[in-house]
C-alpha cells in the first residue's frame, strides 16, 4: 500500500446499505407508521421481499449479524409460526401485491426444514402476487445443505442462491470457528446445479486471522474453479463490544490496515485473472452477469443488486423495510419480534422518516458508490457544497477522488476507500456515538 494511504485505511466508515444510516434510526417510526407507509403505496408499486431467518445451528465467531444459536427444533418452529403471522399482517396494510424479488437472509435460511421453506413460499403466494418473481435468493450454509433441500427451493421458484464460503483455509477456518472442507463446498454446489439452480454467488472474507496473501490468492482460486456467477468479498469487521461471540477470536492474529488493504487487493487481483469484473467496490461477477452489465446498479441492505424496487420490504426480526417514506427495522430479538408479532401483527421498534435533504443526499451517495461519480450540477453545484469540498480536499491531494468542473470521480485504484468519499456528504457522519467498520 502507498504509504500515504494508510491514514485512509485506518479510518471507519458506513456501509451506506441506507441513508440515513441505521445507528441514525429513533423510535419516532412504529408499527402504526410502518402500516400507514404500506397502505400509501401506489398499487402498482413493485416489491421486493427481505425475509430474515435469525437461527443457526451454530454461531461463527466471526459473524456479525443478527442470528442466533439453535440447537432445538422448537425455537425454528416458534420463528416459522410468527412469521407466518407477520407475513398477514404485512399483506393486510399493503396496497400494492406485485412481488418481483425475494431474498431470504440471516443468520441461516436453510435450518429451515424443505416442508416449513415451502410453506412460507406457498403463503406468500396466497396473499401476495409471486406471478412475476424476477431474482428469488437464499443465503445458504453450505455445511447444512442437503439433497431434498435444494429441490424444495428450486420448488418453489429460488433461481440464486449465496454461499457462505468465507475462506478456504483450514487454519483459518479453525480460527474462525468454522470448519468447511472445500470439497463439502463443491458439493453443496453440485446438489443445487442438479436441482436446477445455476446462479450462485459465494461470500469472501478478507481481514481474518491467520490469512496471508497465499492464502487468500488460494482461496479466491480454488473458490473460482467452481465457477459461481458472482462474488461478495466483504472485510471482517472486528466489533466484539458489538458482538461478544467475536471475543472468542485471537485478535493478535488479526492482519492490521496495511495488511487488509493488501489482502483484499489480491483477492480481486486473483478474481480478475479468472475472469470476474469488478462491480461497485467489493462485488465481482462473470462478464454476461446481470450485475456486471447493468446500467442502473444500486445498493441496499443486500448489497449491490441490478435494479431499484419501489419498495423493500422486511419480514423476520431485524429485518429493515425501504419505503418512499423512510426506513422501519422490527424488533431484533427473536423472542420481543415473536412476542409483538403475536399481540399485533407488526413488530417495527425503529425507524427513520426522510425528509427531501436526506432524499438527494442519499441519491448522491448511492451514486458515488455505484457508478463511482456524480455532477454536482444536478444537486445544487459547487456553491452547495462547501464544507463537503472542504472535507475532500485531503481525499484529492491523496488521489482518492478527482473534482473537475462540478464533477467528482473516484478512479479505480481508490474504489476501496469509496465510502470515505461518499461520507463526505453524510449530515449524520459526527452525529451521536455510532462505531462503523474500517473503511478498507
Amino acid at each position: 500500500m502507498d504509504p500515504r494511504l494508510l491514514k485512509y485505511a485506518e479510518q471507519n466508515a458506513p456501509r451506506y446499505t441506507s441513508y440515513p444510516t441505521a445507528p441514525h434510526f429513533t423510535p419516532a417510526v412504529s408499527s402504526d407508521t410502518f402500516r400507514a407507509w404500506l397502505g400509501e403505496l401506489d398499487i402498482d408499486a413493485k416489491l421486493s421481499l427481505y425475509i430474515h431467518a435469525p437461527y443457526c445451528r451454530q454461531m461463527c465467531w466471526y459473524c456479525g449479524c443478527n442470528a442466533y444459536a439453535a440447537l432445538r427444533d422448537e425455537p425454528i418452529a416458534l420463528y416459522v409460526e410468527a412469521l407466518h403471522r407477520e407475513i398477514d399482517a404485512v399483506a393486510d396494510a399493503l396496497s400494492a401485491r406485485e412481488v418481483v424479488e425475494i431474498h431470504w437472509g440471516g443468520g441461516t435460511p436453510n435450518t429451515l426444514s424443505p416442508e416449513r421453506f415451502a410453506g412460507v413460499v406457498a403463503h406468500l403466494r396466497e396473499r401476495l402476487d409471486l406471478s412475476n418473481v424476477k431474482r428469488h435468493a437464499v443465503e445458504i450454509d453450505p455445511r447444512l445443505l442437503t439433497n431434498e433441500q435444494a429441490r424444495a427451493m428450486a420448488e418453489a421458484g429460488v433461481n440464486r442462491v449465496s454461499l457462505g464460503v468465507q475462506d478456504l483455509e483450514p487454519s483459518v477456518q479453525a480460527a474462525i470457528g468454522r470448519e468447511q472442507p472445500f470439497e463439502l463446498v463443491r458439493s453443496a454446489v453440485a446438489s443445487l446445479r442438479a436441482a436446477g439452480i445455476d446462479a450462485l454467488n459465494f461470500d469472501l472474507m478478507y481481514g481474518l486471522p491467520l490469512q496471508t496473501l497465499d492464502t487468500v490468492r488460494r482461496t479466491a482460486q480454488r473458490a473460482a474453479s467452481l465457477r459461481p456467477q458472482r462474488f461478495s468479498v466483504f472485510g471482517y469487521a472486528h466489533v466484539p463490544w458489538f458482538k461478544p461471540r467475536q471475543r472468542l477470536i485471537d485478535e493478535t492474529a488479526l492482519p492490521d490496515a496495511n495488511a487488509r488493504y493488501d489482502l483484499a487487493q489480491a483477492i480481486g487481483e486473483t478474481l480478475a485473472a479468472e475472469g470476474y469484473v469488478a462491480v461497485g467496490y467489493d462485488h465481482y461477477a462473470l462478464p454476461d452477469d446481470p450485475l456486471a452489465s447493468s446500467a442502473s446498479l444500486t445498493r441496499n441492505f443486500q448489497g449491490f443488486v441490478e435494479t431499484a424496487c419501489d419498495a423493500l420490504v422486511g419480514l423476520g426480526p431485524s429485518a429493515i423495510s425501504t419505503l418512499p417514506q423512510g426506513y422501519a427495522q422490527s424488533e431484533p430479538e427473536v423472542g420481543a419480534w415473536r412476542k409483538a408479532v403475536v399481540e399485533r401483527g407488526l413488530a417495527i421498534k425503529r425507524g427513520r422518516e426522510l425528509n427531501n435533504e436526506d432524499v438527494w443526499r442519499r441519491e448522491l451517495i448511492m451514486r458515488l458508490l455505484c457508478q463511482f461519480e456524480v455532477d454536482l450540477a444536478d444537486f445544487g453545484g459547487l456553491c452547495a457544497f462547501v464544507e463537503e469540498l472542504e472535507r475532500l480536499r485531503p481525499l484529492a491531494l491523496d488521489g482518492l477522488v478527482k473534482i473537475e468542473n462540478g464533477r467528482l470521480r473516484i478512479p479505480a485504484e481508490a474504489r476501496p476507500f469509496a465510502r470515505l468519499v461518499a461520507q463526505a456528504f453524510d449530515a449524520y457522519a459526527n452525529v451521536g456515538a455510532a462505531r462503523h467498520s474500517r473503511a478498507v
